[in-house]
């Protein structure tokens, strides 16, 4: 119970003080009573409603972060220009999520915020013969020639967060959402906890390098322990993290003291040890033995979708990933392309801020090797980082991606208000705590509702857009449509501001240098570089 929670009582008591007071000596107790009583009812009012959760937690003094929302703009406009950094003040984006969320009005008046002639500025063209908005959702199949169970899915979904990061209210709210809105919720590498299976949304089960959920007393990978729950039928696809843009290359711990009963259930772990989240894989230490243990793990699930998760780093090593598909002819399914600017969890500053290959770089990266080693049209790709808006989705898509997910915009539909104190275990809305007063914040059925309406409202705006540029569907993007102003005198689009290689140009003989060069580098038997190149 929260200190709040306890100054409500006081009112409580002190109103009723002040009321017996009243009848029984003096009739001005009465004014106290006047301005207690009311304080009084607005904290149980706060206390027992379900749409606010930090009014839940902070019942009468969240009131006080409602007024400064609400004069926010106000202030912004007639006290301010720009920010801090010379910038004009953009719309806020998690506002924009609340809004769709909450199916609210996502529009504003008076044009766009943004600064159209600064550097860097992107837009997607418009077409003068626009086409009427398809009002099916847009979904993908996902499944190579090796998967038997082949996943149809939607083009926008929930990003990898693992239950212990998040409470098992924001698990149960998240899956909820995407099973009412048909479509799926990545596990992160914390397991398939009991919260993830009430309402039975679609899962991407992703094993990290702890195997959690599947692995033995020692932390290995168990086989057996895997195929017990990944065939189950909610869970759609696999995917195995490699690496996430948060802290690519960095393991975790979670210390003994964090470790509840719950989370030692899902993860498989033992109480009173430290939770280890090592920084490499066990399972597998080359680009062959990876394409093994993929192989292995479909024939595991029953044929559903494998795939991977990685942040782009050393160039040679994803090279050597495909020069060993084309070895051993074993594909994965999928590959998620994630974004160093990406993460929704606690990072070391370091890792956030310079470790790994931003999302569009890495992109474009990823699809190249793949179209460079003619492996692109049998192997489905997802971008993951800091994806919020239809926007952000149009920009990924142009460049390679067939879908996207989103960890911050899903987390923002639950109610986090980015208080930043997630790896403190006093999330001040209930989202990522494993303390269950706090949790009580969080109520599942709004917040659920919240999910569906987010991810909804998102793909429509998607269509909207799409219809704008006369096009049907996400598949139809391309690198043209895509444009960035660099400079005052340089407008460039997406095919001139990066590199696009040709249907099979590695393997007959890469133009592109840095491509050739560390093409050359790539060795399917190691993750080393060939030493003799």
């Amino acid at each position: 119970m929260r200190a709040a929670h306890y100054f409500v009582y006081f009112l409580i008591a002190v109103s009723i003080l002040w009321l017996i007071l009243g009848l029984t000596h003096s009739v001005h107790f009465h004014w106290l009573f006047l301005v207690t009583a009311p304080l009084a009812g607005v904290g149980v009012w706060d206390m027992i409603q379900e749409r606010h959760s930090v009014m839940r937690n902070y019942p009468i003094f969240a009131h006080m972060r409602w007024f400064f929302e609400g004069v926010r703009p106000e202030f912004r406009q007639y006290f301010f220009e720009s920010d801090i950094s010379g910038r004009p003040f953009n719309r806020d984006q998690r506002s924009l999520v609340y809004e769709r969320a909450k199916n609210t009005v996502d529009k504003q008046p008076f044009g766009t915020e943004l600064d159209v002639y600064a550097n860097n500025y992107a837009w997607l063209n418009h077409s003068i013969a626009p086409k009427p908005k398809v009002e099916a959702p847009f979904r993908i199949d996902v499944g190579g020639e090796d998967c038997s169970k082949p996943y149809s899915m939607s083009v926008f979904n929930i990003s990898a967060m693992s239950f212990g990061a998040l409470s098992g209210h924001a698990i149960l709210a998240l899956n909820k959402g995407a099973k009412l809105g048909n479509f799926a919720q990545d596990t992160g590498e914390g397991s398939i906890s009991r919260y993830h299976k009430v309402h039975g949304g679609d899962l991407i089960w992703e094993l990290g390098t702890g195997y959690f959920g599947c692995r033995t007393d020692d932390g290995a990978f168990d086989a057996e322990m895997f195929a017990d729950q990944a065939v189950s039928d909610q869970v759609k696809m696999v995917e195995i993290k490699i690496s996430q843009g948060a802290k690519p290359g960095h393991g975790g711990v979670l210390p003994a003291a964090k470790v509840t009963p719950e989370i030692a259930e899902t993860r498989k772990i033992p109480m009173g040890v430290d939770c280890i989240s090592p920084s490499y894989h066990r399972a597998f230490s080359t680009p062959i033995e990876m394409m093994e243990f993929i192989a292995m793990l479909r024939e595991r699930c029953g044929g559903k979708p494998v795939g991977f998760k990685l942040c782009i780093g050393h160039r040679w090593e994803f090279m050597a990933i495909c020069k060993a598909m084309m070895e051993t002819g074993i594909l994965p399914d999928f590959i998620v392309v994630d974004g160093s600017e990406g993460g929704t969890g606690a990072a070391p500053v370091e890792f956030s801020n310079h470790l790994g290959t931003p999302l569009r770089l890495g992109l474009n990266f990823v699809r190249n090797v793949l179209v460079g080693t003619g492996l692109r049209d049998k192997i489905r790709i997802g971008a993951s980082g800091k994806i919020i808006s239809s926007f952000d989705m149009v920009s990924a898509m142009a460049i390679g991606a067939d879908w996207c997910n989103s960890a911050r915009g899903f987390m923002f539909s639950v109610g986090c208000i980015q208080s930043q104190s997630c790896h403190t275990n006093r999330c001040p809305v209930g989202v990522a705590t494993q303390d269950k007063d706090r949790q009580r914040a969080l109520v599942v059925d709004v917040k659920a509702k919240r999910v569906q309406q987010f991810h909804e409202n998102t793909v429509e705006a998607l269509a909207e857009l799409l219809a704008a540029a006369g096009l049907n569907h996400p598949a139809e993007l391309s690198p043209e449509h895509f444009y960035v102003r660099q400079d005052a005198g340089n407008i460039l689009t997406g095919r001139q501001l990066l590199t696009w290689l040709e249907p099979g140009e590695l393997i007959e003989g890469c133009k592109h240098e840095h491509y050739s060069k560390n093409w050359k580098l790539a060795n399917p038997g190691s993750f080393l570089p060939h030493s003799d190149s």
